[in-house]
């Protein structure tokens, strides 16, 4: 199945969380912290949003990070992704 975001929105994909600590700690599930880096699945055309012409600056493929609380968790199958505004991303990582 494809999705495909709307307006000025964009589709996200979570890369993994550390395993290990930097001295070699191995971490359970419950303590990785929530990675806050992902990559652009899907991008939206941009458009007119809130009165103001906005110009999509992410393509699929970027490497991005954005606010930890941002953007709505969907799970598609059997993959999931967050969907959220181009503003709630903070940068690109190159």
């Amino acid at each position: 199945m494809e999705i495909k975001p709307l307006s000025d929105r964009v589709v996200i994909k979570k890369l993994e969380a550390e395993e290990k600590t930097k001295s070699g700690i191995v971490l359970p599930g419950s303590a990785k912290e929530q990675p806050q880096m992902a990559e652009v699945i899907a991008v939206g055309p941009g458009g007119m949003v809130d009165g103001k012409e906005v110009k999509m600056e992410l393509k699929r493929g970027d490497k991005v990070i954005f606010s930890k609380y941002s953007g709505t968790e969907v799970k598609l199958d059997e993959e999931e992704l967050t969907i959220l505004r181009q503003s709630e991303v903070l940068a690109i990582v190159e």
